[in-house]
């Protein structure tokens, strides 16, 4: 990382990735900005960050497609964006009353250019990774590093696919972790 790099972390709350600036309603101790992430555009300016974190953020937020349209606007080209949120079948996902949406591995496609419903949002992204966190026991028994073999081996596709569509609540996930890139360029003059 070099000095020009920035990065940010939107919804921050009290745990700020070291180094980033913080964005949050509420006015916690290491928050930069205080910004309600459901008002549109936010107060940062576009091609600016070149890494972006959202951290148990997006099940919160009215809208997923607006709010990866403006991730796309504050990033630079080829920006990482790093998603973490609760899979579906965690607990956690619908304990939490203010969790809006429940989503799988494959929620981010649709910003994939070409990809089913591309149509929601002109914002495109490359997903790069996407990391399924199991309970501890499903971790122990190595079934989390079978379906992290996607990530390595395009051709174990199947196999988390299979899992989420008729096992994965009884093999429950804990969160995900997706790795984005953001496109830029040809996407812009749609």
């Amino acid at each position: 990382m070099t000095a020009t790099n920035r990065e940010l972390d939107l919804g921050c709350g009290r745990n700020k990735h070291r180094g980033s600036i913080g964005v949050d309603r509420i006015p916690n101790p290491g928050v930069n900005l205080v910004a309600d992430l459901d008002h549109f555009p936010y107060p940062l300016a576009a091609n600016s960050f070149d890494r972006i974190y959202l951290t148990h953020v997006v099940e919160h937020l009215r809208s997923i497609p607006r709010l990866m349209e403006e991730v796309h606007r504050i990033s630079r080209d080829g920006a990482e964006v790093v998603i973490v949120t609760p899979h579906y079948t965690d607990a956690s996902s619908w304990q939490d009353p203010t969790h809006l949406w429940h989503l799988n591995s494959r929620s981010f496609d649709v910003f994939q250019e070409g990809a089913d419903f591309d149509y929601y949002s002109t914002a495109r992204f490359k997903v790069q990774q996407v990391e399924v966190k199991l309970l501890k026991l499903y971790r122990v028994l190595g079934l989390e590093f079978l379906l992290n073999l996607p990530n390595r081996y395009p051709i174990f596709r199947g196999l988390r696919r299979f899992w989420e569509q008729y096992l994965c609540f009884l093999i429950r996930a804990k969160y995900l972790v997706f790795h984005l890139q953001t496109l830029k360029g040809k996407t812009e003059s749609r």
